[in-house]
């Protein structure tokens, strides 16, 4: 988000770190932020209503207050009043804000457990499953099919494989109008900032041992000063050598890279 929506989802974003070092429960705070976000979404008038300009701070926080104070809990009621008095450039952005703070939020709940680099590797392993197998990805994308039976599907694939934090995202994934595979990348690039990270998709002819693993890492973390998490994807196609992706930053010293560079320099 840029501009004054961009503002506001930092200044909430600072609201949200100190209610979670204050001991709100992330995990709690994260449901019922998703929960805003949903109603929200659904109910366009209401939305309308809570970032309309001409009305003041006071009203617009009063009427987040008097919708949502009786469902949620105090942490995720100061943050969705708080959201409901700022400035957006859009109405849609203040659902948006809510669901970026509450993957957020339970991201960092699973990182305070010890378990935010699984939470990462589960998230990406999970969006490989659904763009590599076709049956998946229709049945999660199925229009005919309820969003609580594409949710009950997910939890059971994952039940007993991921954790319960993977899991709850992997669900909420399916839950939104966007393509499955596009809403759990934007979960991941969403975690990793949240821990002060960078992901790198790294694309293999053959699996890379631990020790490659590490020194690749650490080369990353220096070049982009802050730690890098890897995203290992193995593809016969690459040949030989690696291909990195860093957002929008592409390292490709793989063979078949320089063999089209071969070729169009032939060509030339």
């Amino acid at each position: 988000m840029l501009g004054s929506s961009g503002e506001s989802l930092s200044r909430l974003a600072a609201d949200l770190d100190a209610a979670l070092a204050g001991g709100a429960d992330g995990a709690a705070v994260s449901r019922d932020l998703f929960g805003a976000a949903d109603v929200l979404r659904d109910q366009p008038a209401l939305r309308r209503a809570a970032t309309d300009p001409s009305a003041s701070i006071e009203a617009r926080s009063a009427l987040a207050t008097g919708v949502f104070g009786s469902h949620l809990d105090r942490a995720a009621t100061s943050l969705v009043a708080t959201a409901a008095g700022l400035r957006w450039a859009s109405s849609s952005h203040l659902a948006d804000a809510l669901e970026q703070l509450g993957v957020v939020s339970l991201v960092k709940s699973a990182d305070g457990a010890g378990e935010g680099d699984r939470l990462e590797q589960e998230l990406f392993a999970f969006g490989r499953a659904v763009s590599d197998n076709p049956e998946l990805r229709d049945a999660l994308a199925d229009p005919g099919r309820t969003v609580a039976d594409k949710q009950a599907l997910v939890r059971s694939l994952l039940a007993g494989r991921a954790t319960g934090a993977a899991t709850e995202l992997a669900a909420r994934a399916v839950a939104l109008s966007r393509p499955v595979v596009n809403a759990v990348n934007d979960y991941i690039d969403m975690a990793a900032e949240a821990r002060n990270k960078s992901v790198a998709l790294v694309r293999v002819a053959r699996p890379l041992g631990e020790a490659d693993q590490t020194k690749l890492s650490d080369a990353l973390s220096r070049q982009a000063g802050r730690p890098v998490h890897l995203n290992v994807v193995v593809d016969p196609s690459v040949l030989g050598g690696i291909h990195v992706e860093i957002g929008d930053d592409v390292i490709d010293g793989s063979i078949a890279s320089r063999l089209d560079d071969a070729q169009r320099r032939l060509v030339g």
